[in-house]
């Protein structure tokens, strides 16, 4: 005779259920210009911290230089931060104001 409190017995109903894991939101890391920080600090800033490509980087100051701001990339929320937080220590380490900022993107 089976056991219903056993596994595998019967009258034990088996049940799965999954759930549903949604994708963290992403944010924006946006360089923004200034007046006395240097194109060619912004370039090393976006290969090292962002390890964008020499092409990119060149691309993107050149976004953050004509329309007064650049979207680096897209990241989580801890990542994006922690981004911001390195370009702004870079910066301040290297007498620049450089600015960036974390936007949530839509």
């Amino acid at each position: 005779m089976s056991d219903p409190n056993v596994p595998g017995g019967r009258g034990q109903l088996k049940e799965k259920t999954r759930k549903k894991v949604d994708e963290p939101k992403k944010y924006r890391v946006v360089l923004h210009n200034d007046d006395y920080t240097p194109m060619e600090f912004v370039v090393e800033v976006l290969k090292k911290i962002f390890r964008k490509s020499p092409v990119e980087a060149h691309a993107i100051m050149l976004s953050v230089h004509k329309k007064g701001r650049g979207i680096v990339g897209l990241y989580p929320y801890d990542i994006g931060a922690t981004k911001v937080e390195q370009t702004r220590a870079m910066a301040k380490r290297s007498g620049y104001p450089l600015k960036s900022t974390l936007e949530e993107a839509p």
